[in-house]
């Protein structure tokens, strides 16, 4: 007879303790942060497991650039309860609207989204994820140049949005800005090198996201003393950074015109003072004007 075959004690162990740790994995977040190996192939391998992912609500694919939107796809149908998702800095494969609209077919609880530097994303795919994603508290679309005023101007649906990075948003206009600032919610704004944008919108801003605690405008060169005057006016209570660098237009603040502001010394680059600028905004703490 066929001598029985003992059972290992090692295989049995990771048998038993198998269910377990994809219990625990359903239940952390999931970071694959730089795994610029990781692939299509290798999300196509989540999908076997979806009943371990379905509950992962924290999903990091930071510069995981091999991923395409077949790899989103799977994700997709395993990962069904994201609420943070991250995609920054895909430039290899380039995610495209397809992955745009599975993300807001999918992800209609989302409540942070970050696509950094996914640039074949176009208006038309932020706009899947805008009208349908409308929880979102927190968006990242740092350096996405290609977008236009289409798509910013759908920001507007985001009534909970708190924080919003649009640095590099180069067709980003004054118009798209006040749309932005039917945001009531915002408490972070990043408008870096956003280079259409003038006092306009930046006074839009002022007025309408008066909760606001961070705001930079570096290298506007539209900006000037209106912008500062408007901020001062309504957001001087929250505002906590602010960075002007580069702002070449802002004059001295001795001579702004305004009811708001008395016997101040300037900002110029030889005489700026920090006690100037906290009498306009005296909870910065943390701030930088042009060097």
């Amino acid at each position: 007879m066929p001598r029985k075959r003992e059972n290992q004690p090692g295989k049995e162990r990771q048998r038993l303790r198998r269910p377990k740790a994809q219990q625990i994995l359903g239940e952390l977040p999931v970071t694959v942060s730089g795994a610029l190996a990781f692939t299509n192939r290798g999300g196509t391998r989540w999908g076997r497991c979806s009943s371990s992912l379905e509950n992962v609500e924290i999903l990091n694919l930071n510069g995981c650039q091999k991923i395409s939107d077949r790899g989103i796809e799977a994700i997709a149908s395993a990962c069904l309860n994201l609420r943070v998702f991250s995609i920054y800095w895909n430039v290899r494969y380039n995610l495209s609207d397809k992955s745009m609209q599975l993300i807001a077919d999918t992800y209609q609880e989302l409540e942070s989204l970050n696509i950094t530097r996914c640039i074949k994303v176009s208006d038309q795919g932020l706009q899947f994820v805008l009208r349908k994603c409308s929880l979102l508290q927190s968006l990242n679309l740092y350096a996405l140049s290609s977008l236009t005023d289409d798509a910013y101007k759908s920001i507007s649906l985001l009534g909970r949005l708190r924080f919003l990075d649009l640095c590099g948003a180069q067709n980003l206009s004054d118009q798209g800005v006040a749309c932005v600032a039917i945001c009531r919610n915002l408490a972070s704004l990043n408008l870096t090198w956003c280079v259409r944008v003038t006092d306009v919108g930046v006074i839009s801003i002022a007025e309408g996201c008066t909760s606001l605690e961070l705001l930079s405008l570096f290298g506007i060169v539209g900006v000037t003393d209106k912008s500062l005057e408007a901020l001062a006016r309504s957001c001087s209570k929250t505002l906590k950074t602010l960075d002007v660098n580069g702002c070449v237009n802002i004059k001295p603040l001795s001579a702004i015109a305004s009811t708001l502001i008395h016997d101040l010394v300037n900002l110029h680059p030889q005489k700026r003072s920090r006690d100037d600028l906290l009498q306009l905004f005296p909870h910065l703490v943390c701030f930088k004007v042009h060097s």
